[in-house]
């Protein structure tokens, strides 16, 4: 198939299933678009994406790198949207999914250093939400014994991929239905429904993921800013002190996209119910789910140098823009009770607070998170050497079902050991950005 009959055909099955099998065929006729600021010394980072776009049939992507506080390398490859053959741009907007996390640690680290709670505080009895309670049951007492400090560290009892359990943050519909509410189902609604129901293990006992936990931390963020709105709080406090406007929640619906935001491709896109009700089949990426609900676990759009931006700040915790010395420490420090071992010792890795950190010695350490939603895959890194990256598709796993972000990270370590001259780079709002 020629370039030319692959981009009607793609026109034609937009929001069409075939449109994923379809998607890279052009590759075999035509090189993806790069965008961006060429960086000669950097040609290696080029071809390994390249590469490793055309293996996995990936539409679009989008990396950044930070050096020493300056961006030195941002480019885009392949496309945003397929169809209208647009190239995806440096600054080009992805759903981040779960690197959305770090933003609510660090917020939550700021209404400590004001005195508005302490992480050792039950959180549950912040919010006074009404548990909502289903055929007699009674609300689990163990349930008042959640901590802040539990939630950020994924250690507050909650477990999805227990037999009984299930993640809620995409169980809208259903739990709209148990509550009586029209689908979808906010945050408050989905907490109370949650506040009902049996803890999956005794907080502190062991680290389950949880998007639910981060959830509750943006309502406590809510409760104790005075500010109503998670996002209006972190937009005010940590992004427009690190000099980022463009990041946003992101929206569920595909006619909601923002301005120079991507399209989603989902490696198996089939057709669900809509989170919104009305019997109306869509895309699992646009209304399969509720991103809105997400919002402090997973629902944040941003561009790869916005998180090399926001990253970097933690570099130098004297001159932090957003959080004093004491709470960079706390945001990376190891927890007392799932950052060891049953016998005590110190684990390799763990989870700190929205961080994944894993010490390299002499006080030193790497610091990431990875994000996944159907449609994308992100990887945010801070290396111990002081470089920072961010690495953005609008894809989700490869066709072994294996995410992409867990592809990539072992690819990027080398090809930054490889290089002998950094360049020296630019601001972050710098036109160079675009090339």
């Amino acid at each position: 198939m020629n370039r030319r009959r692959f981009l009607q055909f793609s026109a034609a099955l937009v929001g069409s299933p075939l449109l994923d099998r379809a998607v890279f065929a052009a590759a075999a006729d035509e090189k993806l678009p790069v965008t961006g600021r060429d960086e000669p010394a950097l040609a290696g980072f080029d071809r390994m994406m390249l590469g490793f776009m055309e293996k996995n049939e990936i539409p679009g992507a989008a990396m950044a790198i930070g050096r020493g506080g300056r961006i030195v390398y941002a480019r885009g490859f392949g496309y945003a949207d397929v169809a209208k053959k647009e190239p995806v741009q440096p600054d080009a907007l992805f759903r981040i999914a779960s690197l959305s996390k770090s933003f609510t640690a660090v917020a939550i680290l700021q209404l400590q250093e004001t005195g508005k709670l302490k992480l050792s505080e039950p959180a549950f009895k912040i919010l006074g939400y009404k548990p909502h309670l289903e055929n007699g049951a009674s609300v689990d007492p163990r349930l008042w014994q959640i901590t802040i400090a539990q939630l950020l560290h994924h250690t507050g009892g909650f477990d999805r991929d227990a037999k009984e359990s299930f993640d809620p943050m995409f169980q809208s519909f259903r739990i709209a239905e148990a509550m009586g509410t029209k689908p979808p189902a906010e945050p408050r609604q989905i907490i109370e429904y949650m506040m009902g129901r049996k803890l999956d293990f005794d907080p502190g006992m062991r680290e389950a993921y949880s998007n639910f936990g981060y959830c509750v931390l943006g309502r406590i963020i809510e409760k104790l800013s005075g500010t109503p709105v998670y996002a209006t709080y972190v937009e005010r406090e940590v992004l427009k002190p690190l000099g980022i406007h463009r990041m946003r929640i992101g929206r569920s619906l595909e006619k909601d996209r923002a301005p120079g935001e991507v399209r989603y491709y989902p490696r198996n896109d089939e057709r669900v119910n809509s989170v919104f009700g009305g019997g109306k089949r869509v895309p699992m990426a646009y209304g399969g789910w509720y991103l809105e609900s997400l919002d402090s676990h997973g629902g944040w759009i941003a561009s790869a140098p916005e998180l090399v931006r926001y990253a970097s700040a933690f570099d130098h915790p004297d001159s932090c823009p957003v959080l004093k010395r004491a709470s960079v420490e706390e945001l990376f420090r190891r927890p007392k009770d799932t950052g060891f071992t049953a016998d005590g010792k110190p684990r390799d890795a763990y989870y700190a607070c929205g961080w994944e950190v894993r010490p390299m010695g002499h006080g030193t350490m790497n610091t990431w998170h990875t994000g996944l939603l159907d449609g994308t895959s992100t990887l945010l890194v801070r290396r111990c050497d002081g470089l920072t990256w961010a690495v953005l598709f609008n894809k989700d796993y490869d066709a072994k079902g294996k995410a992409l972000c867990g592809d990539v990270d072992p690819l990027v370590h080398p090809m930054a050991d490889d290089v002998k001259t950094w360049p020296k780079g630019w601001e972050f709002e710098d036109n160079a950005i675009k090339g």
